[in-house]
């Protein structure tokens, strides 16, 4: 019996963690009005915004929403590879976020990976990490109009880029 409950517990867990972890999604309108606040073009099926002639390249994703600055609409995160457009990093990154008329806005984009931090700057908008080739990575924070640099930090240690 008690083997039972604890079976239960931990598929309890699961479903649980799986649910929280799943990523919020928005609604086809939403999704194309996000895309073209940073930038992107509808081409055929993809959204674009590098025109990179490579078969390697991949269009536009979405690949995360949430609310990151408190505010109760939701932030996109989206990404695009290829060499063509972001050399060897090979990817870009575009960060927008719905306002409270509806309209979406482009809040930062640039070459590399996007990672939020825990850490936060002004208005509550969380400080982004930009990933990319090396151990020392840009750490920039919101300072009431636009990201900037505030750091560098390899594995949450402050480093020196050189």
């Amino acid at each position: 019996m008690k083997h039972r409950i604890l079976v239960a517990g931990a598929v309890a867990a699961l479903l649980a963690a799986s649910s929280f972890a799943a990523p919020a999604k928005l609604s086809p309108a939403d999704e194309a009005a996000a895309f073209k606040a940073a930038g992107f073009k509808l081409k055929g099926k993809q959204w674009r915004a590098c025109d990179d002639p490579s078969p390697a390249s991949a269009p536009g994703v979405i690949e995360d929403v949430r609310d990151a600055n408190g505010d109760g609409q939701p932030e996109a995160v989206i990404s695009e590879s290829g060499t063509y457009c972001y050399g060897h990093t090979g990817a870009g990154y575009s960060l927008v976020s719905r306002q409270a008329d509806g309209r979406w806005k482009l809040i930062t984009s640039g070459t590399g990976i996007l990672q939020f931090l825990n850490s936060k700057g002004s208005g509550g908008w969380p400080d982004i990490q930009i990933g990319g080739p090396g151990f020392c990575f840009p750490v920039e924070r919101w300072n009431g109009r636009q990201y900037a640099l505030h750091r560098h930090e390899y594995e949450g240690k402050p480093c020196r880029a050189r």
